[in-house]
C-alpha cells in the first residue's frame, strides 16, 4: 500500500466575514503533499495562496472540507512541528544573526546549549558561517533570507511553510536563492510547501506544482514535475521544462 500523504487537503473552503458581508477566499482546494516533498503552490496575486498556508499552519480556521497533517496518531503539533519563512526575513534588528536563528528554540523552551549548537550548524549549512555575530543590517537581502531559513529549521520541525520568500529579491539573487533552497532541501529532506506567483520558479523548485486559479482559490491541476535532481539553471531551457510552464500558463488563462 502507498504511504499516507503527509498533508491532505480535501475540498477546503474559507470564507472571510466583515460588516455582514462574506468574501469567499478559497474554494474546493484539494491536494496531497508527501513526506519529504518540495511542493510549489502557484497562482496569481490575491488568489488565496497565503490563506491556504495559514490554514495549514493552524492560523486560520477553515469553513469546509478537511485538513490532515502527519496522519492519524502522529501527534503533529503545529507550534512545534512547523517552521515558517515569510517574504521579508523579519529578523530582529537588535539581535545578532545566531540569536535570531535561536529564537524559535527559545520560545519553545528548548535547551539553550543544544539550540546554539544547532543554530551554528544550520548557519554553516546555509552558507553563513563566520557571520554568526553580525547584526541583520550587516547582511545582504539574500543573506538575511538564508538566516530566516536557518531560523525556520532550528527547532527541527517536520514541515516548512514558505510564503513567497524570494519575492522581494532582485532577479539574479532570486535565482541564486532558488539554488540555495534546493541545496538546503537536499541536505535536510524536510517537507516544504512553497508559495509563489512565479511560474518558472514553481516548476524549477517543485517535485509537484499545485495550480490555483484567480480568487477565490480553486484547484486547477496538480502537476508532477519529472525533472532530474539536483536541478540546474540550464534545465529551464529544456523542452520538458517549457512543456510544464506552458501547461500552467494555459491553466491560468495566460496563453
Amino acid at each position: 500500500m502507498a504511504a499516507e500523504p503527509f498533508i491532505r487537503l480535501d475540498g477546503v473552503r474559507k470564507v472571510f466575514r466583515a460588516r455582514k458581508q462574506e468574501f469567499l477566499a478559497v474554494s474546493d482546494a484539494t491536494f496531497d503533499v508527501n513526506e519529504g516533498e518540495l511542493v510549489s503552490l502557484v497562482g496569481p496575486s490575491g488568489c488565496g495562496k497565503t490563506t491556504l498556508l495559514k490554514i495549514i499552519a493552524g492560523l486560520h480556521p477553515h469553513d469546509g472540507g478537511s485538513v490532515t497533517i502527519g496522519g492519524a496518531g502522529s501527534g503533529f503539533d503545529p507550534a512545534r512541528d512547523i517552521g515558517m519563512v515569510f517574504q521579508a526575513p523579519l529578523l530582529l534588528k537588535w539581535r545578532r544573526v545566531v540569536e535570531n536563528v535561536m529564537l524559535p528554540a527559545e520560545i519553545l523552551g528548548l535547551p539553550a546549549g543544544e539550540a546554539k549548537d544547532r543554530a551554528g550548524e544550520l548557519l554553516k549549512m546555509v552558507g553563513l558561517e563566520g557571520h554568526e555575530q553580525k547584526y541583520p543590517y550587516e547582511l545582504s537581502g539574500g543573506m538575511q533570507q538564508r538566516a530566516a531559513i536557518a531560523r525556520s529549521l532550528v527547532h527541527d520541525p517536520k514541515l516548512i511553510l514558505m510564503d513567497e520568500p524570494f519575492g522581494a529579491l532582485d532577479a539574479l539573487t532570486r535565482e541564486k536563492m532558488n539554488l540555495e533552497l534546493l541545496r538546503i532541501w537536499e541536505a535536510s529532506r524536510k517537507t516544504i510547501l512553497f508559495v509563489t506567483h512565479g511560474i518558472t520558479e514553481a516548476v524549477f523548485l517543485g517535485t509537484k506544482v499545485v495550480v490555483l486559479t484567480a480568487g477565490p482559490a480553486r484547484m486547477a491541476d496538480r502537476i508532477e514535475i519529472d525533472l532530474p535532481q539536483p536541478r540546474t539553471l540550464d534545465m529551464k531551457t529544456h523542452e520538458r521544462f517549457g512543456t510544464y510552464t506552458r501547461r500552467i500558463y494555459q491553466l491560468l488563462g495566460m496563453e
